[in-house]
């Protein structure tokens, strides 16, 4: 049952591009860009009738994404499974692209003409060329070594190739070309020339046919972030919209737009772990009223403190997941503070109640140097009419914790990679 409980819902957003002015990346200014939330009424992806069914579907292959990283890092990419679904532009001239955006994957890629054997998508695929600035890879340059035993080298082009945790893979060259995103409230948008890519013709697997690829914003050298790099001061943030307002657009910003500041800002330190396309924090502690508890992991240091990095922040799962240990004291500690009786479990959430009203028990996530106080839409979530469940989750015998979306909704969480923080802003999303 546990290894059913590890997930619940993955988000995923489509970003709509404005092209009504140009501004140059390299002005080092910041932009934005629009995301729809996967089962939004605005989403390709919309279907009401199936929307938890399939949720729970996607965030199970999301933990063996994780899981597998841990062991080997040509795993560290995971089909149909990430944060976003982002609208880009790739070529010259430009070629919208809808793509998967995950913050727990580093290569970029596309389906690419001529596709030897592809997953069905709607949109045509990318033609390298009728690209002008389209380039493909040489063996030699450094991003193809990169990519490590995930490479090989054909008439000195760079061929990369990934296999995925849930057995889908992409196949096909490492290219460069120009990226453009975009904002739709600004109407600017940003030209990203020579941005490294996989064009990819020989894809299959999980993937939806809406999606034609995959954006990746993970720690790595072949991410989009890392890319972008100085260009951005290797700042990007996002606030993410609670998933029951269905027809509001959440936001991801890049550089001097995802400066997180102000009142009630509070930051947490990065911490460099392996493999680096995944954000590692440290958690101290989970309070529940003035009740703190202390976090538990099956991985302690050597002088029984926690360990630094015991738990990743993913923008792409869902539920918190917690060892076991910890989870059953916090959950007890939970039901005493209730005045409530419990319901039955439902979708595999264990802690549920009967009610039409929001439980605002007070929970506050203690990081280093950084406390997190939730809000009710953060800690329940409302899987009917008239039940909630809670939205932390066990974890058992993997040593592993993971920091959902529903606990980071409704605040600006800002990444910077120059600085080595996460910041907590708590915000108003649908006013971001």
């Amino acid at each position: 049952m546990a290894t059913f409980l590890i997930n619940f819902v993955s988000f995923f957003f489509l970003v709509h591009l404005s092209t009504l002015s140009l501004i140059n990346a390299s002005n080092g200014v910041g932009f934005s860009i629009d995301l729809i939330h996967r089962d939004s009424l605005l989403s390709p992806f919309y279907n009401p009738s199936q929307r938890w069914e399939n949720a729970f579907r996607r965030s199970i292959a999301r933990i063996d994404h994780f899981t597998q990283g841990r062991k080997d890092v040509s795993s560290t990419v995971v089909s149909n499974n990430g944060e976003y679904l982002m609208k880009i532009s790739i070529g010259t001239p430009p070629v919208d692209v809808l793509a998967i955006a995950d913050t727990g994957s580093d290569l970029n890629w596309v389906q690419c003409k001529p596709c030897q054997d592809c997953y069905e998508q709607v949109a045509p695929l990318f033609d390298p060329e009728s690209s002008s600035t389209y380039t493909n890879l040489a063996c030699d340059a450094s991003f193809c070594e990169d990519l490590g035993g995930q490479s090989t080298c054909s008439s000195d082009v760079c061929k990369y190739s990934y296999a995925y945790g849930d057995q889908s893979f992409t196949n096909g060259n490492l290219a460069s070309d120009t990226f453009t995103l975009g904002n739709s409230n600004s109407g600017r948008y940003v030209s990203l020339p020579k941005k490294v890519f996989g064009c990819g013709h020989n894809n299959q697997g999980t993937f939806d046919k809406h999606g034609s690829g995959l954006i990746g914003l993970g720690g790595g050298p072949l991410s989009l972030i890392s890319q972008l790099g100085s260009t951005i001061n290797g700042k990007f943030a996002y606030c993410l919209v609670p998933y029951t307002v269905e027809n509001v657009t959440s936001t991801l910003s890049f550089g001097a737009d995802a400066i997180v500041s102000g009142t009630g800002v509070v930051s947490t330190p990065l911490v460099s772990k392996s493999p680096n396309t995944f954000y590692y924090l440290t958690i101290e502690g989970v309070s529940v009223g003035t009740k703190r508890l202390r976090y538990k992991q099956s991985l302690e240091a050597a002088d029984g403190n926690v360990e630094e990095g015991n738990i990743i922040i993913d923008s792409g799962t869902t539920l918190t997941l917690l060892p076991s240990d910890f989870y059953d004291e916090l959950e007890s500690t939970l039901k005493n503070a209730i005045d409530l009786t419990p319901t039955e479990p439902q979708g595999g959430l264990s802690l549920c109640y009967e009610t039409d009203q929001d439980i605002g028990l007070p929970v506050t996530v203690h990081f280093s140097g950084a406390d997190v106080k939730l809000n009710p839409v953060n800690t329940f979530v409302r899987v009917s009419d008239s039940v909630v469940c809670l939205s932390f989750v066990p974890v058992g015998g993997l040593g592993l914790a993971i920091f959902g979306n529903i606990a980071q909704m409704n605040f600006l969480v800002g990444y910077d990679h120059e600085g080595g923080t996460v910041s907590f802003k708590p915000t108003d999303c649908t006013q971001h």
